[in-house]
């Protein structure tokens, strides 16, 4: 059995996402971490603090980088009412924050000031927004495959023996979000990001002309761009030129992996789809037994109890499936924690926070656990369609689907309103 990731050089026939799904953009740069926060009033608290600053301070506070500084002009984001007179001026008020993917299964607020951010990616900010969904491809990782569970991450203990087959290694190839993503694996290595739809209102899906005839004709019913997107979810697997989608010859297995890749991306969407929040079988429900501290140092796992410790704090059913959950190799649990409570500069923006461990944070944490536990007791099943390729590159060339014209690679041509420019002045459209 293949297994979920492949070595270098293994199916290179099979054709690659980047063809069927062929406009993508790369991950956001933010350049400045504390423009990002789990929570608003945290953000509040730093806007407060750099606009009531002057001169140097402010610009200090500000940290400017070669793509910004509190002198730059630049145009406002689409869809949204900030400034966009230079910010060394700004003392306006609090911008709306918007809800954005910071990593996997991590969303968090995000200041949606195009004078803050070094490169926000506008083409994707035109498109976000019911019913879409953006695909974010993880960064391949080499030497991934035959990693087993056990073993010890920077700050959790390991789970030998009780996890779930599979979930030892790179993870997932393909995530999907409704929430504007950043885009970046945990691993550092580069990812794109694929939009479900070319235009706003869920018009024109983002695949390669010819597709979705070639996928009607190949399984004998019209195939639509999310039972696609249902498909990729399932079967979707990395390789060194990509992402590499695997299309089965038998009907069968097709609806089979549809099936599973809607509930997996229900999931992921955390119910969105369904409408129903995802829980646990059997009537089970990770709870608080002992009450996270205000200030955790370190995240730790006993496998033998089920139980997530946070500091002193207990959270327990936690199912070994959601600890050693892993995209880009990395343990999704553990990165979420180190985003709450790295050390920031003191002085610095990115050190204001919350006084204590918030409750919110806390319901987070309950969901995301849920959410890992699911996806990872479905890894098994998921590996198996990540096998079942027998669609080569050259059936879809000589199906018409490939090459994929150069237009399909560009965004498509939405600016159907005005967008203000720099210094209140509106964009040439």
């Amino acid at each position: 059995m293949r297994g979920v990731t492949t070595a270098p050089g293994a199916d290179d026939d099979l054709p690659l996402l980047d063809d069927l799904m062929p406009w993508s953009v790369a991950p956001l740069r933010f350049g400045r971490s504390w423009i990002v926060a789990p929570d608003v009033r945290t953000l509040r608290a730093r806007w407060d603090r750099l606009t009531a600053a002057e001169g140097a301070e402010r610009e200090a506070l500000f940290r400017p980088s070669r793509a910004r500084t509190p002198s730059s002009a630049v145009a406002a984001l689409p869809g949204q009412r900030t400034g966009t007179a230079r910010f060394a001026r700004e003392s306006g008020p609090f911008p709306e924050p918007v809800r954005v993917a910071q990593g996997p299964f991590d969303e968090q607020w995000l200041l949606p000031d195009h004078r803050l951010i070094d490169t926000a990616r506008p083409e994707l900010w035109r498109v976000v927004g019911e019913p879409q969904i953006f695909a974010v491809e993880q960064g391949y990782v080499p030497g991934a495959a035959g990693q087993g569970s056990a073993g010890h991450g920077p700050t959790g203990h390991g789970s030998a023996g009780h996890g779930a087959p599979g979930l030892g290694s790179a993870g997932p190839a393909l995530l999907v979000t409704a929430a504007l993503p950043e885009g970046r694996s945990p691993a550092g290595r580069p990812g794109r990001i694929r939009p479900l739809f070319r235009r706003p209102g869920g018009r024109e899906p983002n695949l390669a002309p010819g597709l979705l005839p070639f996928l009607t004709r190949r399984y004998g019913h019209e195939v639509d761009a999310r039972e696609w997107l249902a498909w990729t979810v399932a079967a979707a697997l990395p390789s060194p030129a990509g992402c590499r989608v695997p299309l089965p010859g038998d009907p069968e297995v097709w609806a089979a992996g549809v099936a599973l890749g809607r509930e997996l991306a229900d999931v992921q969407l955390r119910g969105a789809l369904s409408g129903s929040k995802p829980r646990l079988p059997g009537g089970r429900r990770p709870y608080v037994r002992a009450a996270v501290p205000a200030r955790p140092e370190a995240v730790t796992y006993d496998a033998g109890d089920e139980v997530l410790c946070l500091g002193e704090g207990r959270i327990s059913p936690v199912p070994p499936e959601a600890w050693e959950f892993r995209v880009g190799g990395v343990r999704v649990l553990e990165q979420w924690f180190a985003h709450r409570t790295a050390p920031a500069e003191p002085g610095s923006l990115e050190a204001m926070g919350p006084a204590g461990w918030p409750q919110e944070w806390t319901s987070e944490l309950l969901d995301l656990v849920t959410v890992l536990a699911l996806l990872g007791a479905r890894e098994p099943e998921r590996a198996a369609f990540t096998e079942s390729g027998t669609a080569t590159r050259e059936e879809l060339r000589a199906a018409g689907v490939l090459p994929v014209p150069d237009r399909a690679r560009r965004p498509a041509s939405v600016l159907d309103h005005q967008e203000e420019g720099p210094e209140g002045q509106f964009a040439l459209l």
